[in-house]
């Protein structure tokens, strides 16, 4: 399912978004916390390999989405609704 870009969203969308971001950011932050650990214990374990990288590959995705917590934040300042 295609996300919706965020200016079309309604205002009670928008902060229904804006609540759930906020949940998956603590998540999103042991998420991280764990890749990063992952990969650092399998460098000193095993050296460079598959598992010091492929964890690094689902930091992209946390970061993506604290863009878009960014946007959504930018969003409900800009629509006045909180």
């Amino acid at each position: 399912m295609p996300q919706k870009i965020l200016s079309e969203f309604t205002d009670a969308e928008l902060l229904l978004e804006s609540k759930r971001m906020k949940s998956m950011q603590f998540i999103n932050a042991v998420l991280f916390g764990v890749m990063i650990g992952v990969a650092t214990y399998s460098t000193v374990k095993n050296g460079l390999g598959i598992l010091t990288f492929f964890p690094l590959l689902f930091i992209q995705m946390l970061v993506k989405n604290r863009s878009r917590k960014k946007g959504v934040d930018a969003f409900v300042k800009e629509r006045n609704l909180q």
